[in-house]
């Protein structure tokens, strides 16, 4: 499967902004930044779990449309009684009415740009700001230019910011290599590879890479845009505008990795035959040569995770990440992490190359021997 590639028309911020993002770490006087939880899903549910532990953090509520789940405390489905009375909502617009105006909404309910936007549509229009896992939101002007263009509009009328994140995409594949390059010369081609041992991870990642099904079933599950890993050709995009390469094609291919054995997990008992996770390629070309290339093997039992960055230019940089960076754990951590470097942005729909480089604050706040910068 290809695709062609225009890219640019989310516009850079109007202004400098304010990247140092105010103190790193706020003190016990500072008032809190209020999140809500939209999506409680297993990772909407990691979320509010590691937002209990953040002391500048105040969660007033959760959204979900699980008639199971409305109604229902956030401490009784995470186990957090930090979260007091606070309880789950069928809609957004249901929650500000109980609880009022959140500063952030944690977005973990999709992968579409399109669709996640016009979720987010009633906090952006009231200036609420929004941090998302969706993975077609690291780079939404690929797909769904004109949306892209309509929402950045809509925030930079309102103040509102919203922006993606996660591990892959939102770091391994895209922004960590961007951050590598900082101290290049010259930079000809980048190459990354990220082997993941699924058999870690969640049900619906597992079910997502087709862990059980049969191989040409996931072939043409994969072919009709419903398997497969999501945001692979936002990634190349964020790269090359990052890198300021203009693309003439990506391309984008995935194949089956087949069971040769029987592997049980958790979820899932795979038979031999059967399909237990991918092999997933996309690659941008510029002028005929490949500039990008992004690997991805994700299967049950992996043997060696790691994550590998080769970057050509001046200098050639190499970079092995042993293990791998743990994709669940990561992809909540990085969310709650961007929460105060989005406040700190230009109102607008933001890539993360237009924020702070991303990093961890204390959950306690400032601590002997520790200065906010």
């Amino acid at each position: 499967m290809a695709a062609m590639v225009g890219l640019g028309p989310l516009q850079p911020a109007r202004s400098a902004t304010a990247h140092a993002a105010g103190p790193a770490v706020p003190v016990p006087s500072m008032k809190k930044i209020k999140v809500i939880q939209f999506g409680l899903g297993p990772i909407g549910i990691e979320s509010l779990k590691l937002a209990a532990d953040q002391s500048w953090l105040e969660v007033t509520g959760g959204v979900d449309i699980d008639p199971a789940k409305v109604g229902r405390s956030l401490a009784e489905l995470t186990g957090a009684a930090v979260f007091g009375a606070a309880k789950v909502h069928p809609t957004l617009e249901a929650l500000i009415g109980a609880v009022g105006q959140p500063d952030v909404v944690l977005h973990t309910a999709g992968s579409s740009a399109a669709v996640s936007l016009a979720q987010m549509k009633p906090a952006l229009e009231r200036g609420i700001s929004v941090a998302s896992t969706c993975e077609e939101l690291i780079f939404p002007a690929l797909k769904t230019p004109a949306v892209a263009a309509e929402y950045d509009a809509l925030c930079r009328r309102t103040g509102a910011r919203i922006a993606a994140t996660g591990v892959n995409p939102g770091f391994v594949m895209d922004v960590l290599p961007i951050c590598l390059t900082g101290v290049s010369r010259e930079v000809t081609s980048i190459y990354v590879e990220r082997v993941v041992n699924a058999s870690t991870r969640r049900q619906p990642l597992q079910a997502k890479i087709g862990s059980g099904q049969n191989p040409d079933d996931f072939r043409a599950k994969f072919a009709a845009g419903k398997a497969g890993h999501a945001g692979f050709q936002q990634s190349v995009a964020l790269l090359a505008h990052a890198m300021g390469w203009k693309l003439d094609e990506v391309r984008e291919t995935c194949e089956p990795v087949v069971a040769t054995s029987r592997v049980v997990t958790r979820f899932f008992d795979v038979a031999p035959g059967q399909s237990v996770g991918i092999h997933q390629k996309c690659v941008g070309l510029c002028g005929g040569e490949t500039r990008i290339k992004l690997d991805l093997q994700m299967y049950l039992d992996a043997p060696l995770p790691h994550d590998a960055i080769v970057i050509k230019g001046r200098p050639d940089l190499n970079l092995v990440l042993n293990g791998g960076v743990a994709g669940d754990d990561a992809t909540v951590a990085a969310l709650i992490n961007i929460v105060p470097r989005l406040l700190a942005a230009a109102p607008g729909l933001r890539l993360m190359t237009e924020l702070a480089v991303p990093g961890w604050r204390n959950p306690r706040g400032v601590e002997n021997g520790a200065a906010a910068t």
